[in-house]
């Protein structure tokens, strides 16, 4: 057999999906252990203790001033604002997908602008973003759905341009109208394409949001990072981007769940 059509079992699967993780983490620690025997002080290797210590300082341990717990004031109020902008974005996104996607009409003038806004840098343009809206949620919420939305839009009207036109012109042929073609044959599609097309989002909208509130924010994760990065707080820093990649694993995984119960028929997609 042909090594291009060997299929791991399952618990095959489950050692190859392991591995990488494993091995990351050995190097990972070997180096540490040696570079902390050669430098007790050293900082930029910390062990899995004083990542544990930090951990337990920042998850389980009320500070004293603001009498919070920081991990999760700072979860809450990036969940927050990431949970907004996607929100909207999605909606938007959604919107702008169906009519430039549906209607040849409006495509010609919507998709050339929403082509030439997609490619234009959301971080390059955060300081006007502060500026217009200020240094308070507004911005942040903002530079999410700039980010994101354009992306969203030229992908659901790819979407909906590659449903074959045999389909439409049957609907239409059974007495739909635009609306109707567009709630009971379009819709449908696009949602099911949103998920995914989210999901290949996170990754983005999570720079976004880190980078917004690494410049100006008094709570959430990028804030926390770039305030303790100041004093070298690898032992903090390295779990806080570990606690990031779980939450946006997390949310792929939910946004998958969604799809494969509200969409089976488009599973094999993305998986």
């Amino acid at each position: 057999m042909r090594f291009v059509n060997r299929h791991p079992g399952s618990g095959s699967r489950l050692l190859l999906m392991l591995l990488p993780f494993i091995l990351f983490l050995a190097v990972y620690f070997f180096g540490s252990a040696t570079r902390l025997a050669q430098n007790p002080d050293d900082k930029l290797l910390p062990s899995a203790a004083q990542m544990a210590d930090a951990i337990d300082r920042v998850a389980f341990t009320e500070d004293r001033r603001s009498g919070e717990y920081i991990l999760w004031s700072d979860t809450a109020a990036s969940l927050v604002r990431l949970g907004a902008g996607l929100g909207i974005a999605a909606c938007a996104g959604l919107a702008l997908g169906v009519v430039t996607g549906v209607f040849p009409f409006l495509r010609a003038g919507i998709s050339p602008f929403l082509a030439v806004v997609s490619m234009i840098p959301p971080l390059a343009i955060l300081p006007i973003l502060f500026i217009v809206f200020g240094l308070d949620e507004l911005s942040k919420v903002a530079l999410i759905v700039i980010g994101v939305t354009p992306v969203l839009a030229r992908d659901l009207e790819q979407r909906a341009r590659e449903i074959p036109r045999e389909l439409l012109v049957k609907a239409q042929t059974l007495g739909a109208n635009s609306w109707t073609l567009v709630l009971r044959v379009m819709l449908p599609q696009l949602c099911a394409r949103l998920l995914v097309s989210l999901r290949l989002m996170l990754g983005s909208a999570w720079l976004f949001l880190i980078s917004a509130e690494a410049i100006s924010a008094t709570a959430g994760l990028g804030y926390r990072i770039f305030l303790v990065r100041r004093y070298l707080a690898m032992d903090t820093i390295l779990p806080y981007v570990a606690w990031i990649t779980l939450l946006a694993w997390l949310m792929d995984f939910l946004l998958r769940q969604i799809s494969r119960r509200c969409f089976p028929w488009s599973e094999g997609a993305l998986t």
